[in-house]
């Protein structure tokens, strides 16, 4: 894995544009991922957060930890906002501002899916990144539909595991005919960079589905963090990729693959899952990738 210092210059701005004093947990994978996202992007970017852990972890009023503007807005709304404040920078002939709207995966799974879906369908020319930290961290660690099966979460009734596969956010924005889909993940932090870094040039709307790894929520230590990350990609439980226009690129290939039970052992979280779920689990993680590799073989 590429470190932070050995990413291509070419593909970053200079700035620093997010500052000490943020408020997350150690090991939060959401901070590492608004750093690099924003080396790809510049300043002339605006930020636009619903509720989410980043509402707290930008720090509190005056102080800032972000060096460009953020508005923050409720729950549901970061599609729609952030597709209002496009249309006022194009009345002012604004164009090279990148309008992003930054929301969890409680915010763009669940309750914000129906503004999401609407700015998609208009192909508002937005970006939207969900940092998928699969459950409702911010607020104690609650069932997401962005749940893995098999995960433990605070609403788990005694006992009982997620049995649902996660909803697939990524077909869900191809269906709407969405320019520019892809993954990324704070372990492979040149390929995020660079994915920032090109949205700029695409107009439409942009989806990035960001894995970012929640120590508390997961079960790990925060020194884990990437390396858990780094696991989900090569175990292919969560495979780095895009889809521009239609066209499948996997960007990340793993030299050796890891089994599913492994970067599941890795995390507390999956304590619980018994052997028929892990299987059934590997079994569709293995579907999806032998997908993955024909869709972006296919011509």
């Amino acid at each position: 894995m590429q470190k932070l210092f050995d990413i291509p210059r070419d593909l970053m701005t200079e700035e620093e544009l997010m500052q000490p004093g943020g408020l997350s947990c150690q090991g939060c994978g959401a901070t590492l991922a608004m750093k690099l996202a924003l080396k790809g992007l510049g300043e002339r970017t605006v930020v636009v957060i619903p509720a989410c852990c980043w509402t707290i972890i930008i720090g509190t009023y005056p102080h800032c930890t972000l060096q460009v503007p953020v508005i923050h807005v409720p729950f549901e709304t970061a599609a729609v906002a952030a597709s209002g404040i496009r249309a006022a920078f194009d009345v002012r002939g604004e164009k090279d501002v990148v309008v992003m709207a930054w929301a969890g995966d409680g915010g763009t799974f669940d309750i914000g899916l129906q503004a999401l879906s609407g700015a998609a369908e208009r192909n508002e020319d937005i970006l939207y990144v969900c940092y998928d930290n699969e459950a409702y961290m911010n607020t104690g660690i609650q069932r997401s539909s962005a749940t893995p099966p098999g995960a433990w979460t605070t609403t788990t009734p005694p006992g009982a595991i997620k049995e649902e596969p996660k909803k697939d956010i990524v077909k869900i924005m191809l269906a709407h005919g969405t320019p520019y889909v892809a993954t990324a993940s704070v372990a492979y932090p040149d390929d995020l960079v660079a994915k920032f870094r090109k949205v700029r040039r695409i107009k439409g709307t942009k989806f990035i589905h960001l894995l970012s790894p929640c120590p508390p929520g997961w079960r790990i230590d925060s020194s884990q963090s990437v390396k858990v990350a780094r696991m989900a990609t090569q175990a292919n439980v969560f495979p780095i990729y895009e889809i521009e226009n239609g066209g499948y690129t996997v960007n990340v290939v793993p030299e050796k693959k890891l089994p599913v039970k492994d970067y599941m052992e890795a995390q507390g979280r999956f304590r619980m899952i018994s052997k028929e779920m892990l299987n059934a689990v590997q079994d569709r993680v293995d579907r999806r990738w032998e997908q993955l590799l024909e869709n972006s073989a296919a011509p």
